[in-house]
């Protein structure tokens, strides 16, 4: 949180800990993206994100999924939709996904400082943040492109 100089923000606090989990994909070309809120991060859950993004795939394209190796990621239990690969990243190198930057812009913009009531608000909250993300195209594929993507592409 930014303030003046010699001056100390209030910042709301909470000891609580509850979480639920964004799973988000974007798709620069397109200024699009697909999302799942969950309340684990687990291979269920990777699944259902899977077969989420594989349904707004455009119509005969194919997606190729970047990823970080998370176990839920990794793990041979999931069935990849055959309209989407999956690359793994390598360990240790969250600069190479996109969708980290996506992570932080969220935060940046709709989700920190704030304290939620219940579990449902952080929900909500996780939801409204990707919404008001996705109805803004050119933010994602300014925050998602990446030159050495695009090769030889126009």
């Amino acid at each position: 949180m930014w303030a003046r100089r010699g001056t100390r923000p209030r910042q709301p606090a909470d000891q609580r800990y509850e979480n639920a989990w964004l799973f988000g994909a974007i798709c620069p070309a397109r200024g699009t993206g697909a999302a799942v809120a969950m309340p684990v991060a687990d291979t269920e859950a990777m699944q259902i994100h899977l077969d989420e993004i594989a349904r707004t795939v455009a119509k005969g394209a194919h997606a190729v999924l970047l990823l970080d190796r998370a176990g839920w990621h990794t793990t041979p239990a999931l069935r990849v939709p055959k309209n989407m690969t999956l690359l793994f990243l390598p360990s240790r190198s969250p600069e190479l996904n996109p969708v980290e930057n996506i992570w932080q812009y969220l935060r940046g913009n709709w989700l920190s400082n704030r304290v939620f009531d219940t579990y449902d608000d952080i929900v909500d909250a996780a939801c409204d943040a990707w919404r008001r993300l996705v109805a803004q195209p050119n933010t994602i594929t300014s925050i998602g492109r990446r030159a050495w993507a695009h090769i030889g592409q126009s």
